[in-house]
């Protein structure tokens, strides 16, 4: 079974990260923005489980800590999409550039 270097994983996170940072920065629709900082905190779980697995002193801290952020990104998303559901009643869009104002 041949084994595939630590630097494939951070190599596959940072991609991940730089899709969800142009993701983030440059789209105009609250989904895909919500879409993209998840992508940013997947490629944070690569790396947690990444040096978990080959750091220094391999032990399994960095997939607890994976675990705790799983659970942050699902309570961050349903938030995220709760608040999206409200602005979209009031609204009728989901533009961020439209949302600029606390009442309407």
């Amino acid at each position: 079974m041949s084994s595939v270097p630590a630097s494939a994983f951070l190599a596959l996170a940072l991609i991940l990260f730089c899709i969800g940072l142009y993701g983030a920065l440059t789209k105009r629709n609250t989904v895909i923005v919500l879409i993209s900082i998840e992508l940013m905190l997947n490629a944070v779980n690569i790396n947690l489980v990444t040096f978990s697995k080959y750091g220094m002193a391999p032990s399994i801290t960095g997939q607890v800590f994976a675990l705790f952020a799983m659970a942050v990104a699902a309570a961050e998303a349903a938030v995220g999409l709760a608040i999206l559901m409200s602005l979209y009643r009031n609204r009728k869009t989901v533009n961020i550039d439209e949302m600029d104002q606390m009442k309407h």
